[in-house]
């Protein structure tokens, strides 16, 4: 049994695993590699448990900290993960535990354990998806995504031809579309002058700007309250991590 099989060993837990934390300790007992002692353990058929960055086992979470949130930030990956290592780095001063509460209250997911217990987080990615639309009292549909995306290429192109070729559409349901719109509001939405050059075309009227900047405001109110409500429902509390 070489020296590093001895320590491994000698520090397991009535449960027959090693801890994360004591895995730390017999690499810097033995000056071995951190993942040496994870492949070596492995080897020998332990298993470690009680990540203290919280991925597995049940150690204690602080509650979140400012500080750690501030240093983790730039460590982050475009999906939103850190590096064990230098997760584990965001801890001087301040001690572990408020690492693992901060990294739980942000859900941040960390990545390629240094001890060789997991690559990836493994879960599967779950999303909330939100459509909104204005109807009457009959249910027919007034105003939505699709209309505003009309009105929208008006105002860009100067015409509803122009609209219906960006849309992909032909010009009778494009025009259809501004009918609806026409026939559901009050107030005139388009306006359209006849004649060539600077003069002729169509245009938006001030409340058909008002009513599209009144859609966006809703969707993307209701888009927010929905990813919230979502995460407290579907991702909280975090699976536990496998690992092998």
């Amino acid at each position: 049994m070489s020296e590093l099989e001895r320590h491994i060993k000698e520090n397991l837990n009535e449960e027959g695993k090693l801890t994360c934390k004591d895995a730390y300790k017999v690499a810097a007992k033995t000056k071995e590699a951190v993942r040496t002692v994870g492949d070596t353990a492995k080897a020998m058929g332990v298993r470690i448990s009680d990540c203290e960055l919280g991925q597995f086992g049940k150690l204690e979470k602080d509650e979140f900290s400012d500080e750690v949130k501030t240093r983790l930030e730039p460590l982050l990956d475009e999906n939103k993960k850190v590096f064990c290592k230098d997760a584990r780095g965001t801890a001087a001063g301040v001690g572990l535990k408020k690492v693992r509460g901060t990294l739980d209250k942000c859900n941040i997911d960390v990545k390629y354990c240094e001890l060789g217990c997991f690559k990836e987080k493994k879960r599967v990615r779950l999303y909330v998806k939100t459509k909104t639309w204005i109807e009457n009292e009959k249910g027919e549909l007034l105003f939505g995504k699709g209309k505003t995306e009309v009105l929208e290429d008006v105002a860009q192109t100067g015409s509803i031809s122009g609209a219906a070729e960006k849309l992909g559409m032909n010009y009778k349901k494009t025009w259809s579309h501004i009918q609806i719109l026409q026939k559901s509001f009050p107030s005139p939405l388009v306006e359209t002058q006849k004649g060539g050059g600077e003069s002729g075309g169509t245009t938006l009227t001030p409340e058909a700007y008002a009513l599209m900047d009144a859609y966006k405001t809703l969707q993307a109110d209701i888009e927010a309250y929905a990813n919230e409500r979502f995460k407290e429902l579907f991702l909280k509390p975090r699976n536990k991590r496998e690992f092998s």
